[in-house]
Formats: structure tokens, sequence, C-alpha cells
């Protein structure tokens, strides 16, 4: 009676004891079969481990390399001219670097760029962030809420290299190309680095290159396109160090090492100096130093609690209007100077006398 009513349901037969579906259940079963994907499908469909196996290799093997590994994806890409070219009407890369964290060289590349900009109104620069993941500069600069593209928006073809380029408030020939802070160094590339480093070079009369530390992808790439390196260094021995490992590095692995062409010229830049706890010997002095690494000396910048101050505020202590009688100003106004070409005495490398009441009063 129950089943005349409801003809729907699984009616069981008298001579077997399994079940089995009515007409609409197995309707059913089957609509849900030709519906539900391949991984619902009964199991005598499923691929066996080896199968599976096999179609994996043949997918992978199909894929298509990365774009920047492709010959018609290069070709559109830019390169540099090879160095020393005569004919080549390029502006100079400067990549500011170190072996060892911490040492100054993100503020001492945005005072060295600023300072270039003041002191050659009529050249152009551009300086670039290369720390990858962990950008700094547009801090430095006063510029980290201006940021909308980066330099792995440039690589990746997001945007163009002017539409990242952000320009300095205060002075027009002035530019900074930020990092990015959501990407990692593994998406520079040799094809990337270069083409962004050749359209600006085409622009720029100085391309300075603020390298992370150590010999990561960051700053081997910033330092392979160099012509002139920028060695930083405190004057302790591990900070020497690592340093003297980035100049062998430079010496060796650098893009006009590979060509042959003459040397990156390399410079020492000595930071956060205290004339007074080197002549106690409780730090190395500029003597050891150049001993230890054999590079001329570009600048000695004094330990100074204004570039803490210039840092928060985003002005390089070098444009500082506030302390511009700060040794750290004059410091870096003659490292700019001496790298410009001009003869500059070496300031702030010895104590000054002690006057008549410290010498009473102590």
């Amino acid at each position: 009676m129950l089943s005349s009513k409801l003809p729907f349901l699984a009616l069981r037969s008298a001579s077997s004891s399994a079940p089995r579906l009515s007409l609409t259940a197995s309707r059913s079963a089957q609509h849900l079969l030709n519906v539900l994907p391949n991984s619902y499908a009964p199991r005598s469909n499923f691929a066996t481990a080896k199968q599976r196996k096999k179609k994996s290799q043949t997918t992978i093997a199909n894929t298509p390399p990365p774009a920047l590994a492709s010959k018609d994806a290069t070709s559109n890409l830019k390169k540099l001219p090879i160095p020393d070219d005569p004919n080549a009407n390029v502006g100079r890369i400067v990549a500011v670097t170190s072996g060892k964290g911490g040492v100054g060289k993100t503020t001492s590349a945005a005072s060295f760029a600023m300072g270039i900009a003041a002191k050659k109104p009529s050249k152009t620069v551009c300086v670039i962030d290369f720390d990858i993941g962990l950008r700094n500069l547009d801090i430095h600069l006063g510029a980290e809420r201006r940021v909308v593209f980066d330099f792995i928006n440039v690589i990746n073809n997001d945007c163009t290299v002017s539409q990242a380029l952000i320009k300095d408030k205060r002075f027009e020939n002035l530019s900074m190309l930020a990092a990015s802070q959501t990407k990692d160094k593994d998406s520079l590339t040799v094809e990337g680095v270069e083409h962004v480093l050749a359209s600006l070079a085409e622009t720029f009369d100085y391309v300075i290159l603020d390298s992370p530390a150590g010999i990561e992808s960051g700053a081997r790439h910033a330092m392979y396109f160099a012509d002139d390196a920028i060695i930083v260094t405190n004057p302790e021995l591990s900070s020497c160090r690592d340093a003297d490992k980035m100049i062998g590095f430079i010496s060796a692995r650098s893009r006009r090492a590979e060509m042959d062409k003459t040397a990156v010229t390399q410079t020492l830049l000595i930071t956060r100096y205290d004339p007074e706890r080197a002549e106690k010997n409780e730090s190395l002095s500029i003597s050891d130093i150049q001993d230890l690494l054999g590079l001329d000396l570009v600048g000695v910048i004094p330990e100074s609690k204004a570039i803490l101050t210039c840092t928060n505020l985003g002005t390089p202590v070098i444009s500082s209007s506030t302390h511009a009688n700060d040794p750290a100003n004059g410091a870096y106004s003659d490292m700019v100077d001496r790298f410009l070409g001009e003869s500059k005495e070496m300031r702030f490398v010895t104590t000054e006398p002690a006057s008549f009441f410290k010498r009473i009063f102590g």
C-alpha cells in the first residue's frame, strides 16, 4: 500500500536481498555523474598513479618557458651599450654598496644623490632602491606616500619607467624609483634589470643604485651593471672584512670584468667615524681601514645624531638647513665634491683640541 502511494521509493525483490534503485533514483544518479567534476567519477574512471604521473610530465613539458627566457620576449628589451664605447651617450651607473648591513648605505645613497642634484643643477639624477621587499629609500627622501608603481612593476611590464619614477619636491632634476615591498629578490632578472637601467641611462646623467647588503640577488644585480662602486664601511673589523669580500666580488663578477673592459672604479666611504675612539684604539683608524681594503678614500662621515633626526623627517642630512653646520652635512658635501673630481681636504678625521674649561673641569 505504501509502495503504491510512493512509487519513487526503492523496491526490494523477493528473490534477492540486494537493494535496487527505482527508475527516478537511477536517473538522478546518472544526472549527478554527468554534471559532477571528474574527481567525483566512479573509481573505475580514475587514472592509475602511473598514468597521472605521465600526464603531469607531459603537461610540464608542454608549458612555455617564462617570458624573459624567450628570445621573442627579450628582443624588445633595451640593452646597455658596451662599456667604454665612445659613441655611447648614456649616464653613469653608480652602485652604493657594502658587505655588512646597517653601515649607512641608504643614508649615504640619499645624501649622495641629493648632493649631486644640488651641485649639478644641469645634470639629471635618478636613485633606485634595489632592496626588494625591504625598501627604505623612499622614507629617507620623504616620498613614502607617493609610491604607486615600483621597480618590479616596471620589470614585469605593469607600467612604464616614467610612471614609476617619483620626482623630488626640492630638486626637479632628482627622481627616485622605489623597490617593491610585496615581492622578493628572486623577482629580479638580468634582462629585466638591464632593460630598466638602459632606459634610465638614456635619460639621466647619473643612475645611483642603493644596493642591499651582502652578495644576494639584489646586490649582485646592482654591482653587475655598475660603472662606479662606492664601498661603505664602518670602522670595525667585521664590516671591513665583509667590504673586502665585496671588493673582490665586483672586480671578478661585474659586467665590465666579464667583457674584459676597464674595471669598475671602486672608492671607499667610511661612516660613523669617531676620531677620539680611533685614537684610543677602541675602533679602527682610517689608515687601518685603507690598509685592509686598499681603496682610495672618497669620504669620511663622522658619527652624528643629526642623521637619525633627518631620516625621520625624510630629509637627507646634506640638504637640511636646520643641520647645515653639522659635521655630517659638511662631510657628505665634501664626499660629493670628491666624486665629481674636486680636490677637498679631509675634514672631521682628527680630534678637536680641548677647550680651556674642558681641560680644567673635564
